[in-house]
Parts: C-alpha cells; sequence; structure tokens
C-alpha cells in the first residue's frame, strides 16, 4: 500500500478529488451551460480526472483481491505517468513521417512506419486524423502528417523523434537484395492558439480540387488548401477533410506547429552558446533499427532494448520502446 500512498502524491489525487467536487458543483448550477464551450472543457477536464481517481481506486482493488499481475500492469502506467512532466507533454500530438534515403523502398517503408503508428495510437484509445499525405509515384508515402487526440500523446510520441532504419530483402527487386531503408519522424506538441499568434496578413491562401482515396478521381469543389505563411516561407497543404474550412483549422493548426518548432530551435540554438560541448538537438539522429533479414530483431539504439518479434512492433506494440526510454532519462 506504501507505493499506492506514494504514487498519490506524485499525481496529486487529493487535490485532484477536491477539484472534482468544484467541477461538479458547477456543473449543477442552472448557468453552467450559457457558456457552452467553456462547459465543453469544463466537462472534459472533469472526465479527464475521474479517469485518473477510477485507476487508482482500481489499483487499489487489485491490492487487495491479490491481482499481482493486473495491480502490476496499472501501477506501472501510472508509474510512467509521473515521469512526463514536461510543459506540453500531456499536449494532443502531430506526427509527421517523411521518407528519406531509399528511393522507393524508403516510401514503402515510410507506409510500414505509418501503419504500425496509427495501430500504436489506436491501441491507447488515442483519435487521430490525416492532416496530409504524399504518396509515392510507384509504392508507399513520401510524407504524411497525422494529428492525435489524446492525453500524454505528445508526452509518448515525441520518444519516436528520429531517424528509423529498416534492413530487409527487397520487394521490388527481382534478385531479393538486402535493402537498406530510412525514415524520419517527426513529433510535435499541437499548440493552442493563443501560445502562438498568427497574423492574418502574413498568410496566403490557395484553393483546388482534392485527389479522393485512391487517387482517380477529383472533387468538383476546391476543398483542399494550400496555406503560405510569408515571413517564414512554411508551407501547410490540408486535402483530406471533404469541407474546405475543415481543412483551412487544420493548415492552421499545422502552421501554428511548425512556427512553435521554429522558435523552439532558436531558443535551444541560444542555449547551445552557453553550454560547453552539448549535442546540437537535431531530428536526423538515427534511434532504432528494424532487421528484416538475415535475421529478426528490432533494437532501439538509445536504450539498447531490443526484441526478436518485429512483426509485433509493426503491429503497434511500441509500450515497452518508449517505457525504456522514459525510465533512461528518468534516472538522467
Amino acid at each position: 500500500m506504501k507505493k499506492i500512498d506514494i504514487l498519490e502524491k506524485k499525481l496529486k489525487i487529493e487535490e485532484k478529488r477536491k477539484e472534482i467536487q468544484k467541477l461538479e458543483k458547477e456543473s449543477s448550477h442552472p448557468d453552467f451551460w450559457r457558456n457552452s464551450i467553456l462547459a465543453s472543457e469544463k466537462m472534459k477536464r472533469l472526465a479527464e480526472l475521474q479517469k485518473e481517481i477510477s485507476e487508482i481506486e482500481n489499483l487499489r482493488a487489485c491490492f487487495r483481491k491479490g491481482e499481482k499481475k493486473k495491480f502490476e500492469k496499472i501501477l506501472k502506467r501510472l508509474e510512467l505517468k509521473t515521469f512526463l512532466s514536461g510543459k506540453y507533454d500531456q499536449s494532443n500530438a502531430v506526427l509527421s513521417l517523411h521518407a528519406g534515403q531509399g528511393g522507393v523502398e524508403a516510401m514503402d517503408w515510410t507506409e510500414m512506419l505509418k501503419r504500425m503508428y496509427i495501430r500504436f495510437i489506436e491501441g491507447q484509445k488515442w483519435q487521430w486524423k490525416l492532416a496530409d499525405e504524399t504518396r509515392g509515384e510507384e509504392a508507399g508515402v513520401k510524407s504524411v502528417t497525422l494529428i492525435v487526440y489524446g492525453k500524454f500523446a505528445f508526452g509518448f510520441l515525441k520518444r519516436e523523434a528520429g531517424t528509423h532504419r529498416l534492413v530487409r530483402q527487397s520487394p521490388f527487386n527481382a534478385d531479393k537484395l538486402r535493402q537498406t531503408s530510412f525514415s524520419l519522424v517527426r513529433a510535435l506538441p499541437l499548440i493552442e492558439e493563443e501560445e502562438v499568434k498568427i497574423n492574418g496578413s502574413d498568410l496566403e491562401w490557395q484553393f483546388f480540387r482534392a485527389s479522393t482515396q485512391g487517387g482517380q478521381n477529383v472533387q468538383k469543389v476546391s476543398t483542399a488548401v494550400r496555406l503560405k505563411h510569408k515571413p517564414s516561407g512554411i508551407i501547410v497543404v490540408s486535402q483530406e477533410e471533404r469541407y474546405q474550412e475543415q481543412n483551412r483549422k487544420i493548415a492552421l493548426q499545422v502552421l501554428r506547429v511548425k512556427l512553435w518548432e521554429v522558435q523552439e530551435r532558436k531558443r535551444r540554438e541560444e542555449e547551445q552558446k552557453f553550454k560547453k560541448g552539448g549535442k546540437k538537438a537535431s531530428w536526423g539522429t538515427q534511434i532504432r533499427s528494424y532487421v528484416l533479414h538475415p535475421y529478426h530483431l528490432v533494437r532501439d539504439l538509445r536504450t539498447g532494448y531490443e526484441t526478436k518479434n518485429v512483426e509485433s512492433v509493426l503491429d503497434g506494440n511500441l509500450e515497452k520502446f518508449i517505457e525504456a526510454e522514459i525510465y533512461q532519462l528518468s534516472l538522467i
């Protein structure tokens, strides 16, 4: 029980119980829904808090019943959250994948990673939306951007940022030669509007007809959006939604994230000027190797964690890799 008591203090459970009482009292007021947007935000917060309390109560119940395996699983998940205390760790995320060296092989590998991450996201009970995708001429995708909605989405997915390397027998070569492919994964928090202000006069909008799924036809209405931020030159495309207004909203969300990234990069570069021997922050470092030939192995180069069950990893079972990275950083 001592472990649970310590965990409750770290997660500030008593404070959250008081916040629940406050929100429940507010929600019972006759004027609560007068401001529907604010009311919805408060009800969402209430549901999140109730879920956290329910997890702790479930943990105590497992301890009392002697359900050791279930107890350890819930305990590990809750302990993991105590390490995710960064400013944006609880935020939604923007996950983007980009094919690197390897031509059509790399594009196919990027599509494999897209499938892997979607399965991981769905396994976490998060929601996701396809913001943009550029398909390869022969196979796979050149790049893809997903918006991921879920508590701790960024805290988990930021551990996946970096270069992912695949070694396999080529399915696109008659001789089935061994081929190495690379794909770059980037993860950024979905930034709120008030954190990055965008001047409307700095924007240049273009609208065009989006290709339908499969790219065989084009829509009759110009629903797709191409947005350029003139001061920075950043261009964002969104064409996956059916309506122009939805694509405009997504384009602005992604642009806000990209502008935040530019600000963060400048801040990190300034910090590096005052640190001797510090490594320059970069998205391009290799973090993980996936080998399908001549043997089966997935190995994380940062933590050393590895598994021979490559199929399971490619099916979205990434928890062990992410946990290893979080626990390693918590010891630094």
